[in-house]
């Protein structure tokens, strides 16, 4: 639960602002995102498991991570 409270002299506009950094530092807009509509398990399970196919793509591409294949060949000196 977010509490704010208000500071001498602090304008609303300040006060609302810190407050929505405060909302969405703690994950509630996120959490009122995901919880807008009923998403069945399966399709809860679908859709990490293509979040984790996307990242393992883009590991793949940048060439980074520790997968334990071979280190990549460095050109030979002259």
């Amino acid at each position: 639960m977010v509490k704010l409270r208000l500071r001498d002299n602090e304008g609303i506009n300040d006060a609302v602002k810190r407050f929505r950094k405060l909302v969405e530092h703690a994950g509630i807009k996120k959490e009122m995102r995901r919880r807008e509509f009923y998403e069945k398990p399966s399709e809860t399970r679908r859709r990490a498991r293509r979040r984790a196919e996307r990242r393992s793509r883009i590991q793949r591409m940048v060439g980074g991570g520790t997968t334990g294949g071979p280190a990549p060949a460095s050109k030979p000196e002259r």
